[in-house]
């Protein structure tokens, strides 16, 4: 038995949830899928999947099996790709995943020079805020905020993402300026919703962390609108420095400072990390990738 096909045609069952899918992705016929897996469970002793007329679903042990060879095929193929690449020119397709707001604002313009430094790698770039597992979304680089990543994968901080409160002078003309975080429930609050919901304001007040959000006017994960809006003096709102900078540099938007901390989280540490699988790095095109843009934003500061 061809133990490793085995282990791919079942991953990829697994994964579509029926023979016929994962047989359409290898371009063999739904019973050799089905035969080749057949073997597998009796070569191991155990029943992987159950089995219905329409879809498969993993077996208690099945789900162990599949958590665990999971890893070792996606390791397998990026040490086959990286053998194959080796020594080669950066060219191919290259994944790119980032959050909208740093993509359209600082990513995009990086991308335009590397595309004219590497004119054989083909961008295939994706913008969104949700968060991207590089092995199941098929991504070679992703760009996130947050917190440091706890995956098993690589992941170099481009720049802090602290989140800091502003007003357009216009709303403070109206409302007046809040002198303290407990303040703000009193005005108008403007939120950046993340896949987990929108950020709350919290603050560390007399040692103890408080949410001192204030009513909401307006959610959303459309960066630019909720800036807009703030310019425009409906609400206070908090964004990362790098979006909003280019408003205080106009004096469109003021950034409000207070004694308590202030923040998104009871954290202090965010940040703008790049994450890739670290075997990728000796592919190519990523390890060109990863050095470009990594050496652009470093040399922003």
């Amino acid at each position: 038995m061809d133990q490793l096909r085995a282990l791919k045609y079942f991953t990829a069952t697994v994964e579509a949830g029926n023979f016929s899918a994962a047989a359409k992705k290898f371009d063999v016929p739904a019973s050799s899928v089905s035969r080749r897996i057949a073997d597998l469970e009796a070569s191991l002793g155990a029943q992987l999947l159950k089995r219905t007329t329409r879809t498969v679903s993993l077996t208690e042990v099945g789900l162990q099996y599949y958590t665990q060879v999971t890893d070792l095929i996606q390791q397998l193929e990026q040490c086959d790709r990286s053998v194959k690449d080796y020594q080669t020119l950066p060219t191919g397709t290259l994944k790119i995943s980032s959050m909208v707001g740093f993509g359209e604002r600082i990513l995009a313009p990086i991308l335009d020079e590397f595309s004219l430094r590497y004119p054989d790698i083909l961008l295939d770039v994706e913008l969104n805020d949700q968060l991207s597992k590089l092995d199941r979304d098929d991504v070679d680089i992703a760009i996130r905020g947050g917190f440091a990543p706890d995956e098993r994968v690589v992941a170099i901080h481009l720049m802090d993402n602290q989140f800091v409160p502003a007003a357009s002078p216009s709303y403070l003309a109206k409302y007046g300026q809040p002198k303290s975080t407990k303040d703000l429930p009193n005005h108008k609050g403007l939120y950046f919703k993340t896949p987990h919901g929108p950020t709350p304001w919290l603050s560390e007040i007399n040692g103890e962390w408080q949410n001192v959000s204030a009513p909401s006017s307006l959610i959303t994960n459309n960066g630019k609108w909720l800036a807009e809006k703030a310019v425009q003096g409906e609400g206070i709102l908090m964004m990362p420095r790098w979006v909003l900078q280019p408003y205080f540099d106009v004096n469109e938007l003021i950034e409000l400072h207070f004694d308590e901390p202030l923040s998104i989280t009871q954290s202090q540490i965010l940040g703008v990390y790049m994450l890739y699988q670290k075997l990728a790095y000796a592919t190519p095109k990523v390890k060109a990738a990863v050095d470009f843009i990594t050496a652009r934003i470093k040399g922003q500061k």
